[in-house]
């Protein structure tokens, strides 16, 4: 089952501000709705930690990440891929950054594919389920980005 998602909003920061910590992990990983835990591998890899739960269906999410794309300050994507309770999950997830005004627009999208027994058992539970945590994330994304505009 695919989940796909994309939108895009602006904050008053700096393009490479912005583009420095989408690609740090230790920074916005802890933005992750039911976030445990981040252990960075190198400058490409680490690997996230999450609680899950559909139904009955409840556990942790060891996902692996890798900075796919790297294209300074104008865009990161990332691909990953894990195992969740009942089921595994493939990952892309992608930023593209421009100029907006004197801040960034930042325009982001993705898909997660759900594989397994999980896909089974929460059926049309996952498609509503999975926007509606992408969007807790990207609004404590935009949170924190605005949390500190201005400062460079």
């Amino acid at each position: 089952m695919a989940i796909k998602f994309d939108g895009e909003f602006e904050v008053q920061r700096k393009l490479e501000d912005v583009y420095e910590f989408l690609v740090d992990p230790q920074r916005f990983a802890p933005l992750l709705p039911e976030f445990e835990g981040v252990s960075v591998h190198d400058a490409e890899h680490f690997s996230v930690r999450v609680r899950v739960g559909i139904s009955h269906i409840k556990g942790v999410a060891d996902v692996k990440m890798r900075l796919a794309e790297a294209l300074r300050p104008e865009r990161a994507r990332y691909e990953g891929q894990g195992s969740v309770a009942g089921g595994n999950v493939s990952m892309i997830a992608g930023f593209d950054l421009s100029p907006a005004g004197d801040g960034t627009k930042v325009a982001w999208r993705g898909e997660a594919q759900v594989f397994g027994r999980l896909t089974s058992v929460a059926g049309g539970l996952l498609q509503p389920l999975g926007k509606k945590q992408i969007q807790k994330l990207i609004d404590s994304l935009q949170a924190a980005l605005r949390a500190s505009e201005g400062i460079s």
